[in-house]
């Protein structure tokens, strides 16, 4: 499923538009991932949490010359889905 359909069965299950379904699902993302950013983990209930994690420094390999390089320090975000929904699966 990728956001196009997410925004079809929001639609379907709503009885809305499509267009106040995008807009309802892109309010919902910039709100986790204005979460994420301030306060570094969004939890909803039942579904699963996101979480700000940091990543240190480490030293990688470049495919094409085999040399070594150092791959800096960066953050990224993690998902954990919720007891509930992994019963789901």
């Amino acid at each position: 499923m990728n956001k196009g359909d997410l925004i079809e069965a929001v639609a379907s299950q709503l009885g809305e538009t499509k267009a106040a379904a995008g807009r309802a699902v892109e309010a919902v993302l910039a709100s986790i991932a204005d979460g994420v950013k301030e306060h570094e983990k969004v939890t909803l209930a039942g579904f699963g949490s996101f979480e700000k994690k940091h990543r240190k420094a480490r030293t990688g390999v470049n495919p094409s010359t085999k040399e070594k390089i150092t791959i800096g320090p960066s953050k990224t975000v993690a998902f954990k889905a919720a007891q509930s929904l992994r019963e789901q699966l």
